[in-house]
């Protein structure tokens, strides 16, 4: 881990810069209420890339895309061998999404190169800015994809030959917009571990707005288990059949639903459960319903806590099925397990947000994010900020741009401690090699040579793409 070394609290971000990079952003895909549509691998995607690696160039980055699309801005460090501490997000969004999930957290990363390039700070380790591929998984599935083929949770190939409802590949897409890279995306395969990772993004949730504090600092996410459930009885005409000679599919299934509620309510505070979707068939007002599909996202933090919430679903499908006549078949699509991020990190955010007076508080994540995978390669910790209302995933999504700043102030000062400047004595540079036991990290610092303190401004380089 690296070791903190104090970033100076004078060294300040540009809270208009960052707010009108944002709201640049924010065009490309914008709708009519305000919001953004802008899904993974479309043209639209391909502009949002090209806007930020046009910026990253213009700050001095080398950059470098992966056999998934995943986008990655370097300013190089004094100590080029040493793993890189990264930030980033996400620049995809839903189909009625807001200007601030994922776009903040790339955004805020563009922000610390620009203002360590301000403030000609140059550090010991590189800084890299991270645009993960397919967040969101509006358009192609699994979420998460870009950083899960990173951290190895499923495989390229897997991801590559994902198609969305129109039957196009995620192969084919990459192919399409140019972002097909020649380097490796999985770690397993040889894309670089980073030596920290931060990511800033925007609650999206209440609990900040409600209790007044600026930044949460993140310890960890919600473990998560997704189901698809289908319910099957038999469509039966709505006026001959009595009462209890159907076979009724919905009505069996709702009482499933309301199970869903009560089964996350009795682990409460720590679990949530959700049935957000429901199909039902024949659909029709006088025919008995034969069949229906739902989901089920339950949430919890500790897997412990996820296997009751699963046994008390298959139990509850038992008793359904014996009382109602009908089949269940509960179908697992996703299981992430709960992710604790790294004390060490967790606490240098909690750390910078006091130091620069901002009201905070520790906070779990209800919700997936691109630094759950990276959690499980590389050292990590969040940063969160109030967004109005708690909206997300809606075209009326909002932040303050007070808030914004703070939270990418937060960022700058967590990953300049981590970083280390490379003005501090030259004997601080072994207190930021990671992972001291490392051999590769060891002889990188043992073999490299002594430097001068590079220029203010970094020389400018191609992005190198195919």
């Amino acid at each position: 881990m690296l070791a903190a070394v104090d970033a100076p609290t004078s060294v300040h971000i540009d809270a208009q810069r960052l707010w009108s990079s944002l709201m640049t952003l924010a065009e490309i895909g914008a709708t009519p209420k305000g919001g953004v549509c802008r899904l993974a691998l479309t043209d639209l995607d391909r502009q949002a890339r090209e806007l930020f690696a046009r910026w990253a160039r213009e700050a001095g980055c080398t950059l470098r895309v992966d056999a998934i699309g995943n986008l990655f801005a370097r300013r190089e460090g004094r100590e080029p061998a040493l793993p890189a501490v990264a930030t980033g997000s996400h620049i995809d969004t839903q189909p009625t999404g807001g200007k601030f999930d994922g776009n903040y957290g790339v955004l805020a990363g563009l922000e610390v190169l620009r203002t360590l390039n301000d403030h000609g700070i140059e550090t010991w380790a590189p800084i890299e800015v991270c645009v993960w591929t397919n967040e969101e998984g509006s358009r192609f599935v699994p979420v998460m994809m870009g950083s899960g083929v990173w951290a190895g949770a499923f495989t390229l190939e897997h991801a590559l030959s994902a198609a969305d409802r129109e039957g196009t590949t995620v192969r084919a897409a990459l192919q399409a917009i140019g972002y097909a890279g020649p380097t490796p995306a999985a770690v397993a395969d040889g894309a670089p571990r980073f030596g920290a990772y931060f990511e800033a993004h925007i609650e999206q949730g209440p609990v900040l707005e409600a209790s007044g504090r600026t930044i949460g600092v993140v310890t960890g996410a919600l473990g998560q288990r997704w189901y698809d459930v289908i319910v099957t009885g038999q469509e039966a005409h709505a006026g001959p059949t009595p009462m209890d000679l159907r076979r009724d599919a919905l009505q069996a299934a709702t009482q499933l639903m309301q199970q869903v509620d009560a089964i996350a309510r009795a682990e409460a505070p720590h679990a949530r459960g959700t049935v957000g979707y429901v199909d039902v068939f024949p659909n029709s007002r006088n025919t008995i319903p034969g069949r229906v599909t739902f989901t089920v996202d339950f949430r919890h933090t500790d897997d412990a806590g996820l296997h009751r919430m699963d046994a008390a679903l298959r139990a509850a499908v038992q008793a359904l099925e014996d009382a109602h006549a009908v089949q269940v078949a509960v179908q697992p699509v996703v299981y992430f397990p709960p992710a604790p991020f790294t004390p060490e990190l967790v606490a240098r955010v909690r750390a910078a947000a006091g130091r620069l007076g901002l009201p905070h508080q520790d906070i779990v994540s209800g919700a997936g994010h691109d630094a759950v995978y990276v959690a499980r390669q590389s050292p990590t910790a969040m940063i969160f900020v109030p967004c109005k209302d708690g909206i997300s995933h809606n075209e009326i999504e909002d932040a303050s741009p007070e808030h914004l700043a703070a939270g990418a102030q937060v960022l700058l000062q967590a990953m300049l401690e981590t970083a280390g400047r490379a003005a501090d004595e030259p004997a601080a540079r072994l207190h930021h090699v990671l992972h001291l036991g490392r051999r590769r990290a060891r002889d990188a610092v043992s073999a490299a040579p002594s430097t001068s303190p590079c220029p203010p401004q970094l020389e400018r380089h191609q992005q190198q793409r195919p």
